[in-house]
């Protein structure tokens, strides 16, 4: 089996999921061609250079139904000839499709592919899509169903978080997110989108608050709490997973869950021929990828027992890995990882997360992959491993190396 290599990573920036946020006016599927086009601009691909473009998103209806990816290419300055693959994991839609690339290429089926993904949560609403795991009542109670936010403060209470303790990640992702944009760490990576005219719409993520402190949060009333506690009662379907517990302590609330935005990434994927051939040089070697299902009520656990499953099977241990980006779906998701393998909170999302820049659930995968990587380069480290828990009960890893 061959190596696999990121030769590039690249995304937009994040604007708000509302109808007056930056990117409302672009489609998902204009979005998706600025970003391949700019994986061709930037690696001088002509012709069929890569064997396909898979995409992810998690919301599959409306302009972000069908096939997508297909959509994105023909959208785009791509030739006609590369085809397109549409895939949903929900959260890890965009990890899943760079992890599905890799694997390609190292079982020989073609030599370089485009991967990543895009949600615009401000024009196709999340849940729009009506899943079944959460809208049909028979398989809602044999699996005891709760929304994410429920299952996060289930995480909480289970595992003994304080609301002080999420608030203070939430501060902190906050500053760390504002200082790496004012110390321009994703410059490499960002493409700045534009109107059809060609004008800026969006150039740095819209949705930072650089002033937040922990007065702030502390004003916020939980999010989840009524939904958790009235009709239908979802605290209750939770406890009746885990009986030991007397209640369910309600943390969670905008300022310290993942904020809901528009935004695209897209990795480009390939083998060490197709560099050579190319004129292209890695910039690191994808050494190892997972996913793993788990309990769907707690839901969001996914990070800890699928990066147990990648370091296994990479034959490697926690203290091999140089640097993390968790994602910020809710803070507690983040604590538990921080817990459950003792890392230092100095190398968990050290330029900000999703609690601050946003989750375009579609993306996300993709977007931290290339975070990881811009990182690894400007601290000189060598190995990181980047991982999303995931919807209905789920956890996707991918662990890089730089060359």
């Amino acid at each position: 089996m061959r190596d696999a290599y990121i030769y590039d990573a690249v995304r937009s920036p994040r604007g708000r999921g509302r109808r007056d946020g930056a990117l409302h006016e672009v489609t998902s599927a204009r979005l998706s061609a600025q970003m391949l086009d700019a994986v061709k601009r930037r690696n001088g691909l002509e012709g069929h250079a890569v064997e396909d473009v898979i995409w992810g998103n998690a919301t599959q209806v409306k302009e972000q139904g069908g096939c997508l990816a297909r959509t994105a290419v023909l959208a785009s300055d791509l030739d006609q000839s590369i085809p397109g693959l549409s895939i949903n994991r929900f959260c890890a839609s965009g990890m899943e499709a760079v992890n599905l690339a890799a694997n390609q290429v190292r079982g020989g089926a073609g030599e370089a592919y485009i991967a990543g993904g895009v949600e615009m949560m401000s024009r196709v609403a999340m849940g729009s899509d009506g899943a079944a795991i959460a809208v049909d009542p028979s398989i809602a109670m044999e699996t005891n169903f709760v929304p994410q936010g429920i299952s996060a403060d289930l995480i909480a209470t289970l595992y003994g978080f304080t609301r002080d303790e999420a608030d203070a990640l939430a501060v902190e992702s906050q500053r760390r997110a504002s200082d790496a944009w004012d110390a321009g760490r994703f410059a490499n990576s960002i493409v700045p989108v534009t109107d059809q005219n060609g004008l800026t719409l969006l150039d740095r993520d819209e949705s930072i608050r650089p002033g937040t402190d922990m007065q702030a949060l502390g004003a916020l009333l939980p999010a989840f709490e009524q939904m958790g506690k009235t009709l239908p009662g979802f605290d209750k379907v939770a406890i009746m997973k885990y009986p030991h517990l007397e209640e369910i302590r309600h943390i969670h609330h905008a300022g310290n869950s993942s904020g809901i935005v528009d935004g695209a990434a897209a990795v480009l994927v390939g083998s060490k021929d197709f560099g050579v051939a190319q004129g292209l040089t890695p910039r690191a070697r994808i050494r190892a990828t997972a996913k793993i299902g788990t309990d769907p009520t707690i839901m969001l656990t996914g990070p800890v027992p699928v990066t147990e499953k990648i370091l296994a099977e990479a034959g490697m241990a926690i203290g091999d890995i140089d640097l993390f980006e968790v994602n910020e779906a809710f803070a507690a998701v983040v604590l538990r990882f921080q817990q459950a393998f003792g890392v230092s909170p100095d190398k968990v999302n050290v330029n900000g997360g999703a609690i601050a820049m946003g989750h375009p659930l579609g993306a996300t995968g993709a977007i931290i992959i290339g975070t990881l990587l811009d990182e690894l380069e400007r601290s000189d480290r060598e190995v990181g491993l980047a991982t999303l828990c995931v919807a209905s009960g789920m956890g996707a890893a991918t662990i890089i190396e730089r060359v």
